[in-house]
């Protein structure tokens, strides 16, 4: 797949493509219903498929503060689309410049001029512009001027509800990570390269993996029992997301500790999919206190994944 970074660095080869646009934060059960249809009218045209999405995401730009706690960090989006085929990713840098365009610029200076646009799938209820003139309607105009074709994406349920991002969240709020994986198509899964931590860990006996969240928020918090990718073969561990209370951590950080690895893994890219809560972070009364519920924390995942063995998981 090839990644465009910024409408600047279109090209006249990028010209003549079917595109989707939007966030597409978790690429969950409703994005990949999206994914399914953007492949099959390229295939249909016989020219790439294309996934616009922005960065910031709009709500981080518009307020911060408010915004939501992210599935994926840009990377993980980026690696994901590419599994599912997706021909190119042009990344919008979404700023102040972008903002100030109408929905008429918009079309003309992205869509039109710089990605030739031949098809283009989104939501009915698509709203763009700083004018918010920009909706499914519009489009369909701006199709009907320059020859490109709209359509738009299906609602996709799951229980009878709306598969979306924030349904997601809810369910890893409530750790009901079964839920979040059927919409997902996936456990839920943070990545990055292991960096170098305290290495208090093995002070203790308890070696960990430390990696950045790269998130202003997290969608979970606590400990976790987790299976790790990137090794060769899946490990299991238990993980830590959160600030270290009980050794007067400030800033949220991922540990790992793997049930039955040993080797250096600094430097290694990762993926960590979490499978079940353990418990929320917690405040011990000194280090002994701590090495002790982590030991607890390693037989409760232990557990938990042999009885995921005997169901066949």
């Amino acid at each position: 797949m090839e990644l465009i970074r910024g409408v600047h660095n279109l090209r006249p080869h990028h010209r003549g493509c079917v595109a989707t646009i939007g966030n597409f934060d978790g690429i969950h059960l409703g994005h990949r219903a999206i994914i399914r249809q953007l492949g099959a009218k390229a295939k249909e045209l016989g020219i790439p498929s294309t996934v616009m999405v922005f960065e910031p995401q709009p709500r981080e730009f518009f307020a911060p503060e408010d915004a939501p706690a992210r599935l994926m960090t840009f990377r993980e989006k980026v690696e994901v689309l590419a599994e599912l085929g997706v021909d190119r990713t042009l990344c919008v840098k979404f700023d102040k410049r972008f903002c100030s365009q109408s929905a008429r610029e918009f079309c003309d200076n992205i869509l039109i001029q710089g990605m030739g646009i031949r098809h283009l799938v989104v939501g009915d209820d698509f709203r763009f512009g700083n004018d918010r003139a920009g909706d499914f309607r519009f489009l369909q105009r701006m199709g009907a001027e320059h020859g490109f074709s709209v359509d738009h994406t299906h609602t996709f349920e799951w229980h009878g509800e709306r598969v979306s991002s924030t349904r997601v969240r809810e369910c890893l709020e409530r750790s009901d990570f079964d839920s979040a994986s059927v919409m997902l198509c996936r456990s839920f899964f943070m990545s990055g390269r292991v960096i170098h931590g305290q290495k208090l860990g093995r002070t203790i006996g308890v070696p960990t993996a430390n990696f950045l969240p790269k998130r202003v928020r997290t969608p979970v918090s606590g400990v976790f029992a987790v299976e790790v990718r990137g090794l060769g073969q899946v490990q299991q561990g238990v993980a830590n997301l959160g600030t270290r209370p009980t050794l007067g951590g400030e800033h949220v950080g991922l540990e790992v500790h793997l049930l039955n690895f040993q080797g250096d893994l600094y430097g290694k890219h990762l993926r960590v999919m979490f499978r079940h809560k353990i418990r929320d972070e917690k405040k011990f009364d000194g280090l002994d206190a701590l090495t002790a519920a982590i030991q607890q924390d390693i037989e409760t995942a232990k557990q938990f994944f042999a009885k995921q063995k005997s169901k066949g998981n």
